[in-house]
């Protein structure tokens, strides 16, 4: 299965969704069973796993929205993106890349993040 970009849309989307159960009915159609994915400060197995760290990212961060922060490369199963995490509408203090791999079906199967700004912590 070919990765196309608008899975990095979809993906963000679901990062945004505060409402837990639209936020499992997102994920269900976008990431497998069990989808693994891993940056500097979590490591999460399955779609259960995965769902708990986007909702501590929301209490850490109430209020705060990812938003691209350039094109999104994609080709074979896998795609690549930058990433801002802020309030809407202003400058984010948090930045990112992933890559993210899909699988057979075109599901989100692995997502290996990358950190490049974060707060210092207070």
């Amino acid at each position: 299965m070919t990765a196309t970009p608008d899975l990095a849309d979809r993906y963000l989307a679901a990062w945004n969704e505060t409402d837990p159960p639209a936020r499992a009915a997102a994920m269900a159609g976008l990431f497998a069973d069990d989808v693994r994915y891993t940056d500097p400060l979590v490591e999460a197995e399955g779609r259960d796993a995965l769902h708990a760290t986007i909702g501590a990212v929301h209490q850490q961060f109430p209020g705060f929205v990812f938003r691209l922060a350039g094109p999104v490369d994609a080709h074979h199963d896998q795609l690549r993106f930058s990433w801002e995490l802020g309030p809407e509408g202003q400058e984010a203090p948090v930045a990112g890349s992933d890559v993210a791999v899909v699988d057979g079906s075109g599901r989100i199967r692995t997502v290996l993040g990358f950190l490049d700004r974060v707060p210092a912590a207070a």
